[in-house]
């Protein structure tokens, strides 16, 4: 079986993601996506017209996110047409997932050059959701009683509550995100894969990261209200269903502790990002050097009531696969969907916390959904450069109750 190299990753920055607050927001989801694109292609020299497939994440596929967003990116991007693309949806885990096909397509031998990446303008979920059904409509009930999804932030505090971890270690995983993120951007961590993006007329929009708030504290957190009580118990239908109630089908028992907020939650932005992965044989080809190579991939799921909770078992199994342990890890990348996944997360694997998320995560720089997994890979593979590390893992939680994993190991020379 042949190796799948990456050989670069570029991402944009990520811009609050509300209209009217956001420097992306009113850039079309197309025009974002053709910004890495084409910075993938120039900073390689690479020919488009060898690229077998471009596999793009993109979790709300409706409106201006619609119609295979990443065909459209690069043709927006000036991409050879003989370059296609697919645009896919695994939710929040759709950055990993297009990784891993890319991936496993190359190491099958079917393709020798293929980008991974995705894009997600949350500031757009307003506008596109227009006329969209309730996720608890009145209609087929038979998913809703045999698998009872609340919402994601009714989840994260139905996890803490389980678990017994409490607010207070929760914002303070919170207030260290938003120091690491600082100290990662004063210190231009995250300069070698950044591009800017501009308007249409030439203009700069937005060239660092928008969201952090590094002057956040301990005590500031402490004074937030939580945000999900009302969310948990208002009716979502005529039969007065309400995510509570549905948590409530599997934990009858449970009295849920609200302790998520926004500030120990991910951030609403925009953003999107991009990996190049080829052959072993065309790079050499063609000169292109290899930053890292893909030792594994898994996709796990979990119970889809707590949503949440599959980033450990996929950990788990994507080691197994790659015949490694927790110890050959060097620095491990959890999203941050809410305090209480990097929290569990960590807590469960027994891990140093000083190989986890060290330049933040999204609670300080905000979580596009599909773009997510394709930037912490090129997070991760840009500080296991710096330290000069070999191995890092990569996962996340996704909605459904699922979570995909990769391993990457840096290629020194």
């Amino acid at each position: 079986m042949s190796e799948a190299w990456v050989i670069d990753a570029c991402r944009t920055p990520r811009g609050i993601g509300k209209v009217g607050k956001g420097a992306l927001a009113g850039i079309h989801p197309q025009q974002l996506g053709a910004t890495v694109l084409k910075a993938i292609a120039e900073r390689n020299n690479l020919n488009t017209a060898d690229v077998d497939d471009i596999i793009w994440g993109t979790s709300a596929q409706r409106g201006t996110q619609g119609g295979d967003l990443g065909r459209m990116a690069a043709l927006d991007a000036g991409y050879d047409i003989r370059s296609s693309a697919v645009t896919l949806d695994r939710f929040c885990g759709s950055g990993i997932t297009v990784v891993s096909i890319a991936a496993a397509s190359i190491m099958s031998g079917m393709e020798d050059v293929v980008i991974a990446g995705g894009t997600e303008m949350m500031s757009t979920y307003a506008e596109n959701s227009k006329g969209m059904s309730p996720f608890m409509d009145s209609g087929n009930t038979r998913l809703r009683d045999s698998h009872p999804q609340p919402h994601q932030g009714v989840c994260a505090d139905a996890i803490a509550t389980l678990e017994g971890i409490s607010r207070e270690a929760l914002d303070q995983l919170a207030v260290t995100s938003q120091q690491r993120a600082a100290h990662a951007i004063a210190n231009g961590h995250f300069d070698k894969s950044l591009v800017p993006v501009y308007h249409e007329d030439g203009t700069l929009a937005l060239d660092k990261e928008e969201f952090p708030r590094p002057s956040t504290t301990l005590e500031g957190l402490s004074q937030l209200k939580p945000a999900f009580p009302d969310l948990a118990n208002y009716p979502l239908n005529e039969e007065g269903t309400t995510y509570a109630s549905l948590v409530a089908k599997v934990y009858p028992d449970l009295t849920i502790s609200h302790v998520h907020h926004g500030g120990n939650s991910s951030g609403v932005v925009d953003g999107a990002a991009a990996l190049l992965l080829t052959s072993p044989e065309y790079a050499k080809a063609h000169g292109l050097k290899p930053r890292a190579k893909i030792v594994a991939m898994a996709n796990m799921g979990d119970s889809p009531t707590l949503m949440l909770n599959a980033p450990v078992p996929a950990t788990l199994k994507v080691l197994k696969k790659a015949g490694l342990t927790i110890d050959d890890i060097d620095l491990f990348e959890i999203n941050e969907a809410f305090a209480v996944v990097a929290e569990k997360y960590i807590r469960d694997l027994k891990l140093d916390r000083d190989k986890v998320n060290v330049n933040g995560g999204a609670m300080a720089l905000g979580h596009p959904i599909g773009a997510t997994g394709a930037i912490l890979i090129g997070t991760l593979l840009d500080e296991l450069e710096r330290r000069g590390l070999k191995r890092g893992l990569v996962t996340m939680c996704a909605a459904g109750g699922m979570a995909p994993a990769i391993i990457i190991e840096r290629i020194e020379g």
